[in-house]
């Protein structure tokens, strides 16, 4: 479980192809003392496993499914990426719960800056757009953002100086796709109003139970 809160950007030093999959060794500026076999790391927004380190970097293997749903398949050596360790249950929840598990994703269709912040608008399926809500939380990228606005083929977020100072979402220009990952608490509540209606459950009762 991630916060979305990045903790540093890095690199792509080599990608190689494995049977099935790819295998990345990152550079960055993490303490790789600190890391430890097996654990989970957020790349970009993906969940990622550390499966072992080089001179100030660390490998992780990309299975198929990641490199259909997300971007790192088309990520080059030299590709700047967003990392974030995963979450202490003794840390502060900053960001929103991230799970690591991108949902889809989105093109970036216009940066416009707005005084010292940024307006980034994406244009992104219907079946992601279904499950956000303006003021709602979103990660992009593995980064947690505020969604500012909704539209029929499109959503917008706007930035502050410290996130473009420190996310990959700096050197975004239109025709990007990024990795979207949506509120899991906005998936848990449609899955259950789903199947509230498929079993005839009344608009009441899941009012009752704060569903709607």
């Amino acid at each position: 479980m991630f916060t979305g809160l990045i903790e540093t950007t890095g690199v792509i030093v080599r990608s190689e192809r494995t049977p099935g999959g790819v295998r990345l060794l990152l550079g960055s500026a993490l303490p790789v003392a600190e890391l430890s076999l097996g654990e989970s790391i957020a790349v970009d927004g993906v969940c990622l496993t550390v499966t072992s380190f080089a001179e100030k970097g660390f490998t992780v293997d990309v299975s198929p499914e990641s490199l259909a749903a997300t971007t790192l398949g088309a990520k080059k050596n030299g590709a700047r990426v967003n990392l974030e360790r995963a979450l202490k249950l003794s840390d502060r929840l900053g960001g929103h719960l991230v799970s690591g598990h991108v949902d889809g994703q989105a093109a970036l269709l216009s940066v416009r800056r707005t005084g010292e912040f940024t307006r980034l608008e994406f244009s992104a399926p219907a079946a992601l757009l279904s499950l956000m809500i303006v003021k709602g939380s979103v990660a992009i990228d593995g980064i947690s953002l505020t969604i500012n606005t909704v539209e029929t083929s499109s959503f917008s977020v706007m930035i502050i100086p410290h996130t473009i100072e420190h996310t990959t979402l700096r050197e975004r220009t239109p025709g990007d796709r990024v990795n979207i990952e949506n509120d899991m608490i906005g998936k848990y509540v449609e899955k259950f109003v789903r199947a509230g209606s498929a079993q005839g459950v009344t608009r009441e009762l899941l009012g009752k139970y704060n569903f709607l």
